[in-house]
C-alpha cells in the first residue's frame, strides 16, 4: 500500500511536450494493474499528435485545453472525463491562461509512443 502527497512526487519534464510536466503518482511497480500518473502543461503548452499501444482515462483537475482524438477536437475543462482508446491518433493544447492539469490513468502494459507530428 502507497500513500504520497502530489508534492512530494518529482515533476520530470514530457521529452515531447512543450511546457509539459507529469509526474508518476502510483508506479507500475506500486500498482498491479494500472500507473495513475498527473500531467501538467503551462499557458500555451501542449503535445504533439501521437500514439500510443495503451488507452488511457483521464479526469481534467484544472484549466481549458483542445484535445484532439482521431478526427474530433474537444475543448475540454475542469471535471471533464476522456477516454482515448489504444493506437488514435490524439494532441493536447493548453487554450486557457492557466496551467492545464489532468489525471492519466493507464493499463500496466508495455506502451509504445509514436509521435505523427512534432508541433504542439
Amino acid at each position: 500500500m502507497t500513500v504520497k502527497h502530489v508534492e512530494d512526487v518529482e515533476k520530470k519534464n514530457v521529452a515531447a511536450g512543450k511546457d509539459t510536466t507529469i509526474q508518476v503518482l502510483i508506479s507500475a511497480q506500486e500498482g498491479p494493474n494500472f500507473a495513475l500518473r498527473k500531467f501538467s502543461m503551462k499557458p500555451g503548452g501542449g503535445m504533439p499528435r501521437h500514439t500510443n499501444t495503451v488507452e488511457h482515462e483521464q479526469y481534467v483537475l484544472r484549466g481549458q485545453a483542445q484535445i484532439g482524438i482521431g478526427d474530433e477536437i474537444y475543448e475540454v475543462n475542469a471535471g471533464d472525463a476522456v477516454f482515448i482508446p489504444e493506437g488514435i491518433v490524439h494532441f493536447y493544447e493548453n487554450i486557457g491562461e492557466e496551467p492545464f492539469e489532468f489525471l492519466c490513468i493507464v493499463p500496466n502494459k508495455p506502451d509504445e509512443i509514436k509521435i505523427v507530428e512534432e508541433a504542439c
